[in-house]
């Protein structure tokens, strides 16, 4: 009725913050009044209706029709009050019109079972997901009646409801309606509701004790357990400080009242509530928490094993691309060493049910390649023959050898005493006169998947990041948009951060402590859990017939529900095992090679490894037309190239002056490694004189290497797995490698390593970068010209400074250099001033920028020896402005003024037109569209 629409009307405008003055009670007079605030909440649907004509003159039934349709916009704040039926609205709207609040309270959730565990997953992701109030997840009491079977819930602390009923004097009917929802009742020490005596609530201890005995009783009437709690919140009383640094840190204005919310012996609690009758303190303190411990089972967090999505005959689909590439490459009798690899590798991914792993990869690979983007494989996927016959990884992983592309022949005796193929000399088939590929790395598959299989696979593959969306899109049309999730991360208090809080805290109190305090507090913060977040291109599958609760629960990353994104609450790594997880990461080098093929017309797949102008860039710029002396460009060609472009890497081969694909490989190791080069391979090389080819460049070396000293695989894979990790040789093995014969200057090497680098992730940087480098040597106005596009899509080429010719560009890089604290833009632009500057050296130059000739973001050759900028590569004029001038000129328009150009691009702002006008993109365009006659 009439008054039952106006009181609901009411009530979902105090809930929606909208003004409300009850001048009638005609529903639809009153709706109309609210227009514009329906409007401002973007209540579309009601504001649409209110508007017809044919409403000017309505009838009851039109009332009801308006009521009814805005009722589904406030259907969700209902439930979240906790009107499950039509029959709760009264009580709700009661609450509500009576001006009482609504707050969140404080609950304890135990878990009993398995099904437990799930239901309190889905509590947690539906209240990070669906119910985050104010700050924090929340969960509606008709969604935690849904989902409670299986769990145990506790009455809480002083934050909880029944405490705060206890505490107003609620009747005893309403106490013990509250207290029978609970599943046991929590009592906890008075010094932990302290706060109460401060702030005035209750008089003093004594009456805390009070609140206590009370609940104690209102238990016993309702026949649920009574139980000592410490509302715990760290281990020992003296940790109180750290939680005191971190509310601090957050403005807490109470961080500093004594919370002493420590866990307490049972001693202990028995003498805190010394209070109670003998028989009440003993079930509560020892009794009951271990009738309700006994409920609760005990069972591994996730559930034990792998659990693959599944892909319809994975394994049949595997086993014809392996075997069909295998034919295609090696014949119909392929060589035994490649014939047994591949049983072998089959056998045991076969075995483990990995196939759709593989299979899920080779997908996405495929599909991207298909869309004309190459895809560089990460980490030891390169290891696995497998994964190279099936498409997933351009890595060879067998040793080096000969392959004729026309009669199939393979030789691997020809290959033997060669780290790669690539190193071997040119060569035409004994058979059929062809010129021989040739092929191989010699990376044992054992690093990918262990002997036997026991190591789960991690397929990480590196998309353009021009693709990279589409990729993670395409995993979601593979196993489903709700089975594919973002690998959550947790960001943890790192050392600065910590010393950070404990300096401010220390500060705003006035308080003098020496350095070793200071530090101690520090790491007693370090870890601590600071946000959650995303991995970068992390996504976790969900098996089709389990849901992702089964589990863990999700969530938004750092609780911003803005970007749409879903990630699992828990850090992905502790599921590892247990669940297939892609790394599908955007990368540069994609990128750059498809624009180089789409410049160039060059099948990029087809480019040697063993060009040997090529390879002389990284000994020289002598391929490059460039002396060797100058103290810019240095003793190598390699600025711009991936891999090989930064100071440290360009000094690593000056230092080592590397004539082999092989060594670039290990020098790519060195250079991702931590402990390997610097104090280590490096004094080696250059003082003690041990060649490159002998020293640790990647983890599979030393497996290898020890293997060919006469020891047992597993044994040598385990010492390189501990060596790899950074944790040293294991217990035995020094003497075991002295009895093989390994120098000592090896076994000191071994022991200096912190983290390897897998040789196949090596090998796969290293393709890509010598595929990006023969195009610099050999189409180079197309190489500088994809360079310094993916320099401005990273705001990393400013045509104010580049465009003012090789000597300023010269005084500019001398002048950043002479800094010595250069920030990290600073030695961003320092980057693209050094290929700049070499692009000027090498002949080449700047187009002028032109208002009706740039590009947005595309650079463009200009006859045999000129670059044309693009919009975007002046400094702050984003995509968005490039895009409007070029829409503006469309048409082959022609602007009169300034006036009218800045008129025909609302997002181009004053500043930009300044900074088209210092490089003379605007010509001799006037100011104002005004002309002067007289």
């Amino acid at each position: 009725n009439a008054a039952f629409d106006l009181g609901f009307i009411a009530a979902a405008c105090r809930r929606s913050g909208l003004s409300f003055e009850p001048v009638c009670i005609d529903t639809l007079a009153l709706a109309r009044k609210l227009l514009p605030e329906l409007r401002r909440h973007k209540l579309d649907v009601v504001s649409r209706h209110l508007d017809l004509p044919e409403f000017k003159h309505h009838r009851a039934s039109d009332d009801a029709l308006v009521v009814a349709r805005m009722l589904p916009r406030f259907e969700p704040m209902l439930r979240e009050l906790g009107a499950a039926t039509l029959a709760d609205v009264d009580r709700v709207l009661r609450r509500l019109q009576s001006g009482e609040q609504r707050r969140a309270r404080h609950i304890t959730l135990l878990v009993r079972n398995k099904l437990g565990l799930k239901n309190l997953y889905k509590l947690i992701s539906a209240s990070h997901l669906k119910h985050f109030s104010r700050g924090s997840p929340t969960i509606p009491r008709s969604l935690l009646e849904a989902h409670r079977d299986g769990l145990l819930v506790g009455s809480a602390c002083s934050a909880g409801e029944l405490y705060d009923a206890v505490l107003r004097g609620a009747p005893g009917e309403e106490l013990r309606r509250i207290a029978s929802f609970y599943d046991y009742i929590e009592i906890m020490p008075v010094a932990n509701d302290r706060y109460l005596v401060e702030n005035g609530t209750v008089r003093d201890d004594e009456a805390l004790r009070d609140l206590n005995r009370r609940i104690a009783r209102l238990a016993a009437e309702v026949e649920k357990p009574v139980v000592a709690t410490g509302d715990v919140h760290f281990l020992d009383p003296q940790d109180e400080i750290y939680r005191r640094i971190l509310q601090a840190a957050r403005k807490f204005n109470d961080a500093d009242r004594p919370a002493p919310l420590y866990f307490r012996t049972t001693d202990e609690m028995l003498a805190e509530f010394d209070y109670l009758d003998e028989r009440t303190r003993y079930a509560a303190v020892i009794g009951n928490p271990n009738r309700i411990a006994d409920m609760c089972e005990e069972f591994p967090l996730l559930p034990d094993g792998l659990f693959p999505p599944k892909i319809e005959n994975s394994d049949g689909q595997l086993r014809d691309l392996v075997y069909g590439r295998m034919r295609e490459l090696y014949g119909d009798e392929p060589p035994e060493i490649v014939k047994k690899r591949v049983e072998t590798e089959l056998g045991d991914i076969l075995s483990r049910h990995y196939d759709v792993i593989y299979m899920s990869a080779q997908k996405l690979v495929a599909d991207s390649n298909e869309h004309g983007y190459l895809v560089g494989s990460r980490g030891s996927v390169g290891s696995s023959l497998v994964a190279y016959l099936s498409g997933i990884t351009e890595v060879n992983a067998l040793p080096a050898h000969y392959l004729c592309p026309r009669c199939k022949r393979a030789d691997f005796e020809a290959g033997k005493g060669y780290g790669c193929g690539a190193d071997m000399p040119d060569a035409l088939c004994p058979a059929c006169g062809e010129k021989l590929k040739k092929e191989g790395f010699d990376i044992p598959f054992e690093t990918f998947l262990g002997f036997g299989g026991d190591k789960v696979p991690d397929i990480d593959l590196n998309f353009s990041g021009e693709y990279q969306a589409r990729a993670h899109k395409y995993t979601e049309e593979l196993f489903g948009s709700d089975h594919v999730f973002r690998a959550g991360t947790i960001g943890t208090l790192a050392d600065k951060t910590a010393y950070g809080y404990v300096s401010k805290y220390l500060e705003e109190r006035g308080l003098e402590r020496g350095e070793a305090e200071k530090n101690r507090l520090t790491q007693g913060l370090v870890g601590v859990k600071r946000t959650t977040g995303q991995h970068p291109g992390g996504l976790v599958v969900i098996p089709q017939d389990m849901e992702v609760e089964d589990f863990c629960p999700v969530q938004h990353p750092a609780d911003d529900a803005g970007g749409g994104i879903i990630t699992t609450h828990f850090e992905y790594h502790c599921m590892e095992s247990n669940l297939l997880k892609l790394d599908e990461l955007g990368h540069d080098d994609p990128t750059m090679l498809k624009y180089l093929g789409d410049l160039t017309g060059v099948d990029v797949r087809s480019i040697p490894l063993d060009d040997a102008e090529t390879r002389r860039i990284f000994k020289t710029p002598a391929p490059l037309g460039l002396p060797e002396d100058d103290p810019i460009i240095g003793k190598t060609g390699t600025i711009g190239i991936p891999e090989f472009g930064t100071p440290f890497t360009r000094q690593m081969l000056v230092d080592t002056s590397p004539e082999q694909f092989d060594i670039l490989v290990r020098l790519s190791g060195f250079s991702h490694g931590t402990g390997v080069w610097l104090g280590n391979a490096k004094e080696l090389i250059l003082r003690d004189g041990i060649a490159v080819k002998d020293t640790i460049g990647c983890r599979d070396d030393i497996m290898l290497y020890l293997i060919s000293r006469g020891m047992p695989e597993k044994r040598a894979f385990k010492i390189m797995e501990s060596v790899r990790k950074g944790k040293g040789l294991p217990e035995g093995a020094e003497g075991e490698m002295r009895s093989a014969g390994v120098p000592d200057w090896y076994i000191e090497s071994c022991r200096r390593i912190q983290y390897l680098f897998p040789k196949a992730h090596a090998v796969a940087y290293v393709m890509m970068a010598f595929r990006i480098a023969w195009f610099k040597v050999h189409r180079p106005l197309e190489f500088y010209c994809a360079y310094f596009y993916r320099r401005s899509q990273k705001d990393a080429f400013d045509a104010g400074l580049m465009l003012r010719g090789r000597d300023f560009v010269r005084r500019k890089i001398a002048e950043i250099q002479a800094k010595g604290d250069s920030t990290a833009k600073e030695e961003d632009l320092l980057t693209t001033l050094e290929a700049v500057y070499e692009f000027y050296m090498r002949g080449f130059d700047f187009a002028p920028m032109d208002l009706y000739s740039c590009d947005a973001y595309r650079f463009l050759i200009v006859g045999e020896d000129r670059l044309r900028p693009p919009f975007v590569a002046l400094s702050g004029l984003g995509d968005a402005a490039a895009a409007d001038l070029v829409a503006a000129r469309g048409g082959n328009r022609q602007f009169i003024s300034i006036e009218e150009l800045s008129g025909a691009c609302p997002k181009v702002s004053q500043a930009h037109i300044e900074q088209l006008r210092a490089v003379g993109a605007l010509g001799d365009l006037p100011e104002e569209s005004q002309m002067t006659l007289f």
